[in-house]
């Protein structure tokens, strides 16, 4: 159970912030308007899991340590993997859900 009025800190790995730069990037080649959406969606996913972390459900793959990692997902389809230890959230993968899951970092 998640303790009551934890103010948790959220870093990001600078590796799913470059992969994150890259599908931003690439959507304002189309719509800087979507890639605008998308960017405070996600800003706004992230920024919510300061404050209960635990809602979200674990993220089950036979690769990783059972109950380790939860996700988020976001816009409809990225998906925010990311780890609670003590009063911090590390947020280890952004991933394109529409990709393969075995391509990705996490």
């Amino acid at each position: 159970m998640e303790p009551i009025d934890v103010v948790y800190q959220v870093i990001v790995d600078p590796a799913a912030n470059d992969r994150m730069a890259d599908y931003l990037e690439f959507l304002a080649r189309v719509s800087e308007n979507a890639a605008s959406k998308l960017l405070d969606e996600l800003i706004s996913d992230i920024e919510s899991l300061n404050t209960s972390p635990f809602r979200n459900p674990v993220f089950d793959r036979p690769y990783l340590p059972l109950g380790k990692y939860r996700y988020k997902l976001s816009c409809k389809r990225y998906r925010i993997v990311y780890q609670v230890e003590g009063d911090t959230v590390y947020i280890d993968d952004i991933q394109d859900c529409r990709q393969d899951d075995d391509r990705n970092i996490v």
